[in-house]
Order: C-alpha cells, then structure tokens, then sequence
C-alpha cells in the first residue's frame, strides 16, 4: 500500500512538474503540490527504500560535490561551425551539395533540401545520458570527447526530466540541448549579488556556465536554469513498439521527427523552429528572428540550420570538429563607440607583430572590453587611427572584440597618425616585412616573445600537452634565462623548478614527471608541437600518416627545396602550396634542424610508433608502410587507460583511419565499457572486435607486406 502510494504521488508531481515548467500550463494549484510533496518527502524518509531515481524530491538534495570528474561522451558532442550572412549560407550550402552528389549542372537551381532552422540559444551544451527511460548521467561538452559528470546539478532543472514519458523507453538514449538561465532570472540574481557587494556576472551564459560547475546542487537550483533539448541519439536496433505505438514515439528519420519525439518523451523543445523546404525559406526564417529575437525572455544569437533527413546527415558526415550538415548563422554583432588610448603590440611564437587598440572599457555582447587587436600594418593604415580617436568597436561573431571604423568628425585637432614601430617591442631587433606578406615580424630567433610563444605552443593540449607548464612559469622559466629553447625544458630538475614562485616539492616533481611522459606522445603531435607555419593540428595529422618520421619528412622536403624529388608535399591530401613552402624552409633552417637532433637525443621518437624494416630510408622515396596501414577502426565505449583521442592518435598515426559507424568495410571496432550500439551491430555483422590490450597489440605488429 504505501508503495504504491509513493509510486503514484511520484506520477502526479511529475506530471504537474512537466505541465509548468515544460508546457507552461500548469494543471495542479500550487498548495496542493506542496501538499503532495511533502506527503512524499514523508514517506521516503521513513523508508529510504522507496526513493528511486526519478522521485521529484531527487531534484534537490545531498552534500556538495568535492569536485567533477571527466567522462567520455558516449557519442562526440561536436560544435557548429558559423556563417555570418546570407553568402557564407550560400557557400555552405553548395559544399553541402557537393558533398552529397547532389551538385547542379551549370545554369541550372541547386536541388532543394528539406532544412530545420531553429532558434542558437545562448547558453551552454549538455549531454544527458538516459537509461532504461531513467536520467543516470549528464555531462558538459568539455572537448567534445570528455565533459564534465554534473548530473546532481542537472537534476535541478526542472525542465529536464528524470524519467522520460514513454511506455516503452530505449535501453539507453542520449539527449543533447542548452542549459540557459532566463533574461529575467538573470537581471534578479544580478540584483542578488550586487546587493551582498559581489561582483554581477557578465551575461547569462557566463552565469549559466558557473553555476552548473557549482559543487553545492542547491545552490544550483536557486538560480531557476531552465532547458531546450535540440537532438538525440538512439540505439540503431531500437523499436518504438508495436505498429500501434502513436508517432511520436517511432524512432526519427528527420529531425523534425526527433523535436517531435523529444517533446513526447517529456522535454522542452523551443516552440521557435521552422521546417524549410529550400534554403530560401532558411533565409526567410533567419531575417524574421533577427529583430525578434529581441522579444525573447532569453537571449539568442543566430540561427542554427539542419539538415532534415538523419540518412543524408550520415551521408554527409564530419570535419574533424563539426558537422557538414548543419551550420549556425550568427546575428551581426551589437556596436559599440569608445575612445582610444593607445597602441600597443604583441609579438607571436613565428615573431608576427600584432597590433593592439587599447580603449575606454565598453560593455558589448554581454562582456566589458577593453582592447582588440588590429591584425597587421594594412589593417592599421585603412582604419586611419590616430591618437585619441574615437572608434566603433564590435565583437565579431559576438567573441572577438574588433574596430570597425573611426569617427572621423570627432578626431582631436593635430592628431598623431599611429604606425606600428620599426623595431620590435620585445628585444629591439629591426622588424621585417617581406613583400608580398601582410605580416610585418621579429626574425631574431633569441626573442623572448618568440621563444615564449614557442614554449606554449609546445606544451599545449593539441600538441605535447604538458600540465603543470602554465603561461607564468613559462614566463619565469624565459625572464630569468633558465630556458632559452625547447630541450632546455627536459633538463630542468626538480630541485630547480621547486625554487621558483608558486612550485614546491610535489609540483615540481609532477611537472619533471609530465615533461618525460610528453616524450611519449604520438609523431604526429610532436611535429604540430614544432611550430612550422601554417602547419595545424589537421595537417600535422596527415603529414604524420604520410611521412611516418621526421627524417622521411625531412628528406622529402630538402629534395623539393633542392629541386629534386617531385611534388611528395603536395600529393598529401590538404597540402598546398604554402604549407610546403612552409616545411621546405622550416627543414632548410640549419637551427630547425639542430632542434630535431637535440630532441632525439632527449629521448623524442619523431617517429610513428613502429618503424618497420625495409621502409622509407628517409631519401624521399615512398613512406614507409605502417601497421595499421589500409585498416579502418570505429572507438565506442570508455577504455581502460586511453582517452578516444588519444587511440585515436595512435591508430591515425600507425596508418589506419578512424571513422563514426560501422560498417561491413570496418576492419576492426575498439570497444570500451558502456559500448552501446555499435559493439551490436558489430557483432551482427562479424566486424572484429578489439579491447584496449588488442588494440595495443595490433599496434606493435609488424606491418602488412606492401
């Protein structure tokens, strides 16, 4: 009896909690939902045994969190990329096509595709991870492989719902939308603060953002965050029921099918979307919200375009970092007048001079700014800046602050024209531009910008990812002359660097530790962490899986340098003429080369992990052939000791390609725990199936014959 009491109690605020803060129609008075719910509070606390996940009274409670852990996402949850007008939709929409086949012979309309456009809420992504209908997980977008665990945060949102209202609920489903905090909610927490003497947060999005890395949940659940849930994924083998099962409830084959199915399962979806048949229609869709989003009681910032059908989304795919399916159209950025101060000059890790308006702080998009940099010399001579000039600054894509023109009606009399100065800010060394280049630079390699820059990039994420080797002590390891290049980072002992500001004992030795495990990060990361111009995380991906050492690379581009050899660059697919220039002068630098030499006595492999016999002997001849070579992987689950990126990067690197799904052309599928769907279809269709061990063993065996 009591049982069942709790069981139906749990039914009736759930359903009343959905109606108010989902629907926006409420259908219990508030009393007797105060009512009820403390009747539940009761019973749970005299039997703790009858709580369950989805309890309303699970929303709020516990003790603060101690911190969050990092979890891999089940599926990447990947960022937009943007356009900023209706020709960069124009563009993006004819890559599409050409991406599908579906290009146009010349003179005729380009094929119409069914398109969704919904409102780019400004707020922050979440991943929501259901079981059996029940919420066990939610998870921030982090890098788009690994997020934060936030669940207990998560549960306070009312609007997000613990237990999906389907009969027959998936075996797992994974939800992904925007966590936002209301205009009005924002302005009264602002008030809040300012009132106890704290400082405001900058927008909504900034607050959203601290308060769902709250560690204290109740805290989370007085600022009122409310969300819209914008996608999903389903196990590919799922059926919704019996033929009878209403619509709503059959697995989507669009996405306007999936807002659907989402709305049905109890989430809030934004009432602002459209279905367009054409991209006209996308167009019209854009222009109409651009002046009313300014109604909203929340904030947006552009339009996010889909493309309907889920087959052509697969079909169409990814880049590395997006979609090719779906884009965001970003609203023109709000200006803003300011005067200026002064002009200032930064100096990059290639010695690039960059130039700096510093002005009188402005609020703008949701933040105060205060400087933005002019990009080059040209930059600087259209704009025309003089001192104490009054300027018009905006943020582009409302996150970079730019200066987009000067008032020149205002000017003060006898102005100074500014000019960027002949000598660098940092040593004094005479700056260069050469002709043809738009970048004026440092070329004295002993620079301190330079080599601070150098070491940065070094010890980023994308390339060695050293923790613990943070800008400031970057900046005492350059100022105080303890490291004058990058091999100089691998001789520091521990002793020393527990002698500088902010280190002690443990995390000196952490940092000694974390610098000799960078040695064993992959090729490919080792030849990004360099620095070559132009070459980027991508590039250095492919060139890695061409030339499966430094000293292939380098042989092939003295050759080209020499005039020998062919065009070996070129022919990697996604480098062009420039990159090469780039590699041929980079390798011709008798310093550059130095810099490997040192490297390799230092321990670094500069190489792919296996290194077969009879391969590429490094005189430009053919690369040489790789374990994985011609093999295709898929990743699903969370392995034991590496992150997806990381095996991702040691498959890419041994030569195999890693893809999204599985198919009868999949060589082999790494499965983790929690592998999910495609570990089934694997094994529905004999793909073999790898774990962690397998993999590392498939990596350490000889190649396949060439």
């Amino acid at each position: 009896m009591v049982q069942a009491r709790a069981e139906e109690l749990r039914r009736l605020l759930n359903h009343a909690a959905h109606a108010y803060y989902v629907l926006d129609a409420p259908v219990m008075e508030d009393p007797v939902y105060d009512r009820l719910y403390r009747e539940l509070v009761a019973l749970e606390e005299a039997d703790p045994e009858l709580i369950r996940p989805d309890s309303p009274t699970r929303r709020v409670g516990g003790a603060p969190a101690e911190g969050f852990t990092s979890v891999a996402h089940r599926i990447p949850l990947l960022s937009l990329d943007n356009a900023f007008s209706h020709e960069e939709l124009d563009v993006w929409y004819a890559r599409l096509l050409k991406v599908l086949d579906r290009e146009p012979p010349a003179g005729s309309p380009a094929a119409a595709l069914p398109m969704v456009g919904e409102l780019k809420i400004d707020g922050n992504a979440l991943a929501l991870s259901y079981e059996q209908g029940v919420l066990v997980r939610a998870a921030t977008r982090g890098d788009g492989e690994q997020g934060e665990e936030i669940t207990a945060n998560v549960r306070t949102i009312r609007s997000v719902p613990l237990r999906l209202d389907l009969e027959q609920p998936p075996a797992w489903v994974e939800v992904r939308g925007e966590a936002f905090i209301p205009e009005s909610t924002f302005a009264a927490i602002n008030a809040e603060r300012t009132g106890r003497g704290e400082p405001p947060f900058a927008n909504p999005r900034n607050a959203c953002a601290g308060t769902l890395r709250q560690l204290d949940p109740k805290v989370v659940a007085s600022r009122g965050l409310s969300f819209f849930a914008y996608t999903l994924h389903l196990p590919e083998d799922w059926q919704a029921g019996p033929p009878e099962a209403s619509h709503e409830a059959a697995v989507p084959r669009s996405q306007w099918q999936a807002l659907a199915w989402l709305k049905a399962a109890g989430f809030r979806v934004n009432p602002h979307c459209a279905l367009c048949p054409d991209l006209a229609a996308v167009k019209a869709f854009c222009d109409c919200w651009e002046q009313d989003r300014r109604g909203l009681p929340y904030a947006t910032d552009g339009v996010v375009v889909k493309l309907d059908d889920l087959r052509l989304q697969e079909e169409a795919g990814f880049t590395q970092k997006a979609p090719r399916w779906a884009i965001a159209l970003k609203y023109a950025a709000e200006e803003a007048p300011s005067r200026l101060l002064r002009l200032t000059c930064q100096v990059g890790r290639t010695g690039v001079v960059t130039p700096v308006a510093e002005f009188e702080p402005v609020p703008l998009a949701g933040t105060t700014v205060s400087r933005a940099t002019l990009h080059n010399a040209d930059r600087l001579a259209e704009l025309d800046l003089c001192a104490g000039d009054t300027i018009v600054v905006r943020k582009a894509g409302e996150i970079i602050p730019e200066v987009v023109r000067v008032l020149r009606d205002l000017r003060p009399e006898g102005a100074t024209r500014l000019e960027l100065p002949p000598t660098c800010p940092e040593c004094g060394s005479a700056l260069v531009r050469e002709e043809g280049e738009a970048a004026t630079r440092c070329v004295n390699n002993g620079c301190p910008a330079i080599l601070r820059g150098s070491l940065r990039h070094w010890v980023s994420k994308g390339a060695l990812d050293v923790d613990g080797l943070g800008i400031k002590l970057i900046e005492q390891l350059v100022d105080r002359g303890l490291v004058a290049s990058i091999p100089d980072l691998y001789r520091l002992d521990a002793a020393l660097l527990a002698s500088l500001e902010r280190m002690g004992d443990t995390s000196a030795a952490k940092l000694v530790a974390a610098l000799e495990a960078s040695k064993r990060q992959p090729w490919h990361r080792q030849l990004y962490g360099l620095g070559i111009h132009h070459v980027g995380e991508v590039n250095a991906r492919a060139l890695a899986r061409a030339f499966p050492s430094a000293a292939a690379l380098e042989a092939a581009a003295l050759a080209e340098e020499a005039g020998e050899g062919g065009d070996r660059l070129t022919a990697v697919f996604g480098i062009g003429a420039e990159i090469a220039q780039s590699l041929r002068q980079w390798f011709a630098t008798p310093a550059n080369r130095a810099l490997l030499e040192q490297l390799a006595q230092l321990g670094f492999s500069l190489a792919a992990p296996t290194e077969p016999d009879g391969g590429s002997d490094g005189d430009g001849g053919p690369p040489a052939a790789t374990p994985l070579a011609g093999l295709t992987f898929v990743l699903t689950g969370t392995l034991p000791a590496l992150s997806r990126s990381a095996a991702q990067g040691l498959i890419e690197a041994a030569g195999g390609k890693v893809t999204g799904s599985v198919s009868r052309r999949t060589s082999y599928v790494v499965a983790g725990e929690e592998a999910g769907s495609k570990l089934t279809k694997a094994q529905a269709l004999g793909v073999a199936v790898l774990d962690e061990d397998g993999l590392r063993a498939l990596l350490a065996a000889d190649p396949p014959c060439s």
